[in-house]
């Protein structure tokens, strides 16, 4: 080992001491830095990761969609899913209602879907919590856990659907009663916005409900596993008829999904100055160790030792701490994230309850997702900047003369 990283590493742990202040307090500085930093991001990314989940879980990863009902359902079926990459399709038409059980009445949305093409899209069977979506018909409703709840049905109960049509036919003096269809499930997909109010019919009730007669609000699609979704939608908008559009979950999302990378970049943001902040104790450190050390490193000198040398000494000491704290705060960040739900359950019920926690921020367990660039980029940016945090100290100490250094007092 070159005699310069040996002294830098024994100036950070010196022979004798047991607990090296300095270098505990300059590291933990980083090590802070780096935790908050890869828990933030880990956190967002597992919000928009399990927003996306949930998107393309109810929805596919594509829609078609137009800027009217869609008639010719058949044929477009056909044309879509003839394109490479696709692995299903199926209609869907959604409205919102109202739903009457026992005088309670509660607002939804309803999304009415083809019974024979919707497993290949849309796994509903995997969020069912009660019932079975196989048990779904043209006089049979599922309900979303909280929209069941607020009603106060289950299972084999039967509630009233109103719809907007029957406003419209009151005007032309006709009566249309209310649809009567009986609860055969409830499901929870595990975020508060499509847990709240929403409802999944058959594609023929809805059609009837708003008198569709056989046109359709949109198509989903489902795609091959590892086929871009972006690419794959222009594929088919170049297919489509003029006044058809192919969107991906993303651009059907975007608004949110922008918010969200935007609330995780002004979090990485205004989390580096911390790190900077550690980068600046670890500069003042050196500096103060280098003034301390100035006869030191003139005998250095003295001994033949470079002007160079005696700068990568100090830098290493910065390069040294960098990797320390680096590690510790990856360390940490690890606990952190792995015990995440029980460090939430316990903040919740010391402050607000757990249902609380669920309506205000929209997920049952605390999401997750660490992108391996971005932590690439945390590490690198904590290390680099230490060891930038001795360049000063460096130079400080490469300009001092052996002659006069050995002269200060």
């Amino acid at each position: 080992m070159p005699w310069y990283l040996y002294l830098a590493f024994k100036q950070l742990f010196p022979t004798g001491r047991k607990f090296p202040f300095f270098t505990f307090m300059s590291a933990l500085g980083v090590g802070v830095g780096v935790l908050l930093l890869v828990v933030s991001t880990s956190i967002m990314g597992g919000f928009g990761q399990g927003i996306r989940r949930m998107i393309v879980d109810t929805q596919g990863e594509i829609q078609i969609l137009s800027s009217g009902a869609i008639g010719d359902v058949d044929q477009l079926l056909r044309q879509i899913t003839q394109q490479p990459g696709v692995l299903a399709a199926t209609p869907y038409a959604q409205a919102n209602v109202l739903l009457e059980y026992q005088k309670k009445p509660a607002y939804s949305l309803i999304q009415g879907v083809d019974l024979q093409r919707i497993g290949g899209v849309v796994p509903f069977n995997r969020y069912m919590v009660a019932g079975r979506f196989d048990d779904l018909d043209d006089d049979a409703i599922v309900l979303s856990l909280q929209l069941a709840q607020a009603l106060g049905v289950r299972v084999g109960d039967n509630l009233d659907v109103f719809s907007p049509l029957l406003i419209e036919t009151l005007r032309s003096d006709e009566i249309t009663l209310p649809r009567t269809v009986r609860v055969v499930g409830i499901f929870q997909i595990g975020h508060q916005a499509l847990d709240k109010s929403m409802a999944i019919a058959s594609l023929r009730l809805v059609q009837e409900l708003y008198g569709l007669g056989q046109s359709v609000h949109g198509i989903s699609v489902r795609l091959r596993p590892g086929v871009d979704e972006f690419r794959t939608a222009t594929a088919l908008s170049g297919v489509l008829p003029r006044n058809f559009r192919a969107l991906t979950w993303f651009e059907s999302n975007a608004d949110f999904q922008n918010i969200i990378r935007f609330e995780k970049y002004m979090i990485f943001f205004l989390l580096t100055f911390i790190v900077i902040v550690a980068a600046l104790s670890i500069m003042s450190s050196l500096t103060i160790s280098v003034v301390r050390k100035t006869r030191e490193i003139g005998l250095l000198g003295a001994l033949g030792g470079r002007a160079r040398d005696v700068a990568i000494c100090f830098c290493a000491q910065g390069f040294f701490l960098g990797v320390m704290g680096t590690t510790a705060g990856l360390g940490m960040a690890w606990v952190v994230l792995t015990f995440r739900n029980d460090i939430v359950r316990i903040l919740a019920r010391a402050t607000v309850s757990q249902e609380v926690f669920q309506q205000f921020y929209g997920f049952v367990d605390l999401p997750s997702h660490t992108s391996g660039a971005e932590l690439a980029v945390i590490i690198v940016g904590a290390v680099v900047s230490a060891t930038a945090a001795g360049l000063l100290p460096a130079w400080r100490a490469a300009r001092l003369k052996p002659v006069e250094a050995l002269r200060s007092e």
